[in-house]
């Protein structure tokens, strides 16, 4: 194919292609990087009694919004919280339902559901495959069973494996 002076195989080609600069357009301005990065702001939402938000805001940052909707003073992205065992997750499965219906309070955002570990060691099966069920419709961040939280001294660096959880909320404390 031969295609405005130029030869080349025949592909398709996504988005617009750069030339290079021309002398008609104006050079872009560079970047200004001296805009300090903040914090995301967000709001935890429990699905249920328990769930760990008041801990997770302690580590991660946010508002605790415990089992209430953020108020409109409180950030409009919501993190649904709960924990893994069965109750936690029909729990926060009929909390996604409610934004996926449109019944959740006008304004807010679900940005993710939060799974804590209900406790140490591998999850049956059965909760296993609860759990890929909810990771099909959002993005879900696993928390581990992390003992010292047990028994409220949740000053420590956030687990290495929720380093990405960390990036999603800007957590100031690196994972351990």
């Amino acid at each position: 194919m031969q295609t405005g002076g130029r030869r080349g195989p025949e592909i398709w080609l996504r988005g617009p292609v750069d030339d290079g600069p021309r002398a008609d357009t104006p050079a872009a301005p560079g970047r200004v990087s001296s805009i300090p990065a903040s914090p995301r702001r967000f709001s935890w939402v429990a699905t249920h009694g328990g769930a760990g938000v008041t801990t997770l805001t302690a580590v991660y940052g946010g508002q605790d919004c415990g089992r209430d909707w953020p108020g409109p003073e409180d950030p409009p992205s919501v993190l649904l919280v709960a924990r893994t065992h069965a109750a936690g997750l029909a729990s926060v499965l009929r909390a996604v339902e409610v934004f996926r219906r449109g019944a959740a309070p006008a304004g807010l955002d679900l940005d993710a559901v939060v799974l804590v570990a209900d406790a140490p060691g591998r999850l049956p099966r059965e909760l296993a495959a609860y759990i890929k069920a909810i990771e099909s419709v959002i993005d879900v961040y696993r928390v581990p069973w992390v003992p010292a939280w047990r028994l409220g001294d949740p000053s420590g660096e956030p687990p290495r494996e929720t380093e990405a959880l960390v990036r999603l909320t800007g957590a100031d404390r690196l994972p351990r």
